[in-house]
């Protein structure tokens, strides 16, 4: 009796095992956003994370962001902004800052002081930096070499990885000039055009894309409801990826 009562504990541990093996655990990378709309239209933090649902490496996004913020206010904690802590308590592994996205135009030196500051308070808490390099604006496509130029200089100044979202907004307009990237503000993304951000900040952060995508996502709230973020098609998907695979080798 005691040598069955032994042996079955001894099956139930090595189906444990089995199971465990069999589903193989997903490593985790936290990263935060420090920025502005550019952030939360058409929930990039999520989309960020539905896409890592189809690779090995899932990311865990979360934001403090304000519409229109400067890394200035950021820094400041203005408009209830209380970014500062959320670096130094989030225990992230990325923390992604990003400024307002006139700002590298109009006040470069602005950029470099408050990005340097956000670097080094970034690196004191563990975690890396990343520079979120956007795009131009739709009537002055012209200004994407001077965003550029001020993001690059801003991560080789301070060892921080810039995430080319610019140069990759560019591309595909190049490759398809009928593109619907923007929304109709002409600053702010469509629903595809934060799926082209979100899959930069996957291939930049992870290294890899999914070999397939799903073309609906959607996400489950606190309350466990879900909501659709957007619906794409399989011929958007297979071109943004190609965009992202073609800057981001």
């Amino acid at each position: 009796m005691k040598f069955m009562k032994s042996f079955s504990v001894l099956i139930l541990l090595l189906g444990i095992v089995f199971n465990t093996q069999a589903t193989p655990q997903k490593d985790t990378v936290k990263v935060l956003f420090v920025g502005n709309s550019y952030v939360y239209y058409n929930n990039l933090a999520q989309m960020i994370g539905l896409i890592t649902d189809s690779i090995d490496t899932k990311l865990l996004c979360r934001k403090s962001t304000a519409g229109g913020a400067t890394l200035t206010e950021h820094w400041n904690g203005a408009k209830g902004l209380a970014s500062r802590k959320v670096i130094e308590k989030g225990k992230f592994d990325i923390v992604v800052i990003q400024d307002n996205s006139m700002w590298p135009i109009q006040h470069p030196d602005s950029v470099f002081f408050n990005g340097e500051r956000f670097c080094n308070l970034v690196k004191q808490s563990g975690a890396k930096p990343y520079i979120y390099n956007t795009w131009a604006r739709k009537k002055t496509p012209e200004t994407q070499g001077q965003i550029n130029a001020v993001y690059e200089e801003l991560g080789r100044r301070n060892m921080a990885t810039v995430v080319p979202v610019g140069n990759c907004w560019a591309k595909a307009m190049e490759l398809k000039p009928d593109i619907e990237l923007f929304h109709p503000d002409g600053s702010h993304p469509s629903p595809l055009g934060t799926f082209l951000i979100a899959l930069s900040f996957v291939k930049k952060i992870t290294g890899k894309l999914p070999a397939k995508l799903p073309t609906v996502y959607n996400y489950i709230d606190k309350d466990g409801e879900t909501f659709r973020i957007m619906q794409l098609t399989d011929e958007e998907i297979r071109f943004c990826m190609q965009v992202v695979q073609t800057v981001i080798p």
